[in-house]
C-alpha cells in the first residue's frame, strides 16, 4: 500500500514526515508521524515507537518532545501514529467527553457495538501499522522498541507483553498502570470492551503480568506533581507486579513535575539512550 505524504521537513539532518493511507482495521483513513534519521541514508535503521495519551494525535509527540534532535545523533526512526479512528461516521462519546472515543482509542480492538468496526487500534499498532512501516520506510524490523505516555503508556507496555521478543526495550511516561483499577480504564474498557472484566486483562499491564506475562526490564518516569497519579495512574500497583514477578522495573519519581509534554520533554533524552542501548 502506498503512504500519501501530508508533510516533511528536514531536521537535524534526517527527514520529519507525516503520512496518511487507508486503514483495513479502523476502516478509516489514519495519520502516524515518522523521523527518519539521516543514518538511513546508507540502510535500515531501528524503529522507536511512540503512543500518545488522551486527546492527542500524531502531531503531540511529533512537536512538542523535542525528540529529532537526540533521535538524529542515535539512529533511530521514530513512528508515532494517532490515537485512535476519525472521520465521518466513527462513533464518539455521546456526551463529548475527552477520555472515550475520538482521540481515546485505548489501544483495544472493541467487542461492543457500534465500536467494532472502528476502533480497532490494537491490531492497528500490532500488526497493520508495522507491516506499512517495514514495507515503505528503511526500518529494521528487527530492532524496534517501543514507549508511551499515559493512555500510550499503557499501550506500550500491554503490546510488549503480548508480543514477547518484538521489542528489545519498553519505558513510559506516567503511564495508567492498571485500566482496570482506575476511572479512565473502567469507562475505557466498559464501553469498548463489554461489563465481562476478565476480558479487560489482556489491556491492564498488572493483570497480565499476574497472568505470566513478561518483559525483560521497564523504565518508567512520573511526574510527582501530576494531577492523576492518585486517582488514574497508580504506579504503585505497576511496582507491585513487577516486584512479584521478578522483573527489573526503574521507576523514577519526578519531583514537581506533572503530567504535560513539559515532562515528556525533559526526559526524553534518557529514554532515547535507554533505547539505543538495547537496540545497539
Amino acid at each position: 500500500m502506498t503512504l500519501e505524504l501530508v508533510a516533511q521537513n528536514r531536521s537535524f539532518g534526517g527527514v520529519q514526515y507525516i503520512y496518511r493511507h487507508p486503514s483495513a482495521e479502523t476502516g478509516t483513513p489514519m495519520r502516524f508521524a515518522a523521523f527518519v534519521p539521516p543514518q538511513a541514508e546508507h540502510g535500515s535503521v531501528p524503529v522507536f515507537w511512540f503512543l500518545s495519551g488522551l486527546t492527542c494525535t500524531e502531531e503531540n509527540f511529533t512537536v512538542k518532545a523535542g525528540a529529532q534532535r537526540v533521535a538524529a545523533e542515535l539512529g533511530l526512526m521514530l513512528i508515532a501514529p494517532d490515537t485512535s479512528p476519525r472521520g465521518e461516521g466513527v462513533p464518539g462519546d455521546p456526551a463529548g467527553s475527552y477520555d472515550f472515543g475520538l482521540g481515546a482509542g485505548f489501544y483495544v480492538d472493541a467487542k461492543q457495538a457500534p465500536f467494532t468496526a472502528n476502533y480497532r487500534m490494537r491490531s492497528y499498532i500490532e500488526s497493520e501499522l508495522p507491516a506499512l512501516v517495514a514495507a515503505n520506510l528503511p526500518a529494521d524490523m528487527a530492532r524496534q522498541s517501543i514507549c508511551g505516555h499515559s493512555m500510550g503508556g499503557h499501550g506500550a507496555i500491554t503490546l510488549a507483553l503480548r508480543n514477547p521478543g518484538r521489542f528489545r526495550a519498553v519505558s513510559a511516561f506516567a503511564p495508567i498502570a492498571s485500566p482496570i483499577n482506575c476511572p479512565w480504564g473502567q469507562k475505557a474498557l466498559g464501553g469498548y470492551i463489554g461489563p465481562d472484566q476478565a476480558a479487560w486483562r489482556e489491556y491492564d499491564s498488572c493483570a497480565l503480568i499476574e497472568d505470566g506475562r513478561r518483559v525483560p526490564a521497564l523504565l518508567v518516569d512520573q511526574g510527582l506533581a501530576d494531577n492523576f497519579l492518585v486517582t488514574q495512574l497508580k504506579p504503585e500497583l505497576l511496582e507491585a507486579a513487577c516486584g512479584a514477578a521478578g522483573i527489573k522495573l526503574t521507576l523514577r519519581r519526578q519531583a514537581g513535575y506533572d503530567h504535560s509534554y513539559y515532562f515528556i520533554a525533559s526526559f526524553i533524552e534518557d529514554h532515547l539512550r535507554y533505547h539505543a542501548a538495547a537496540l545497539a
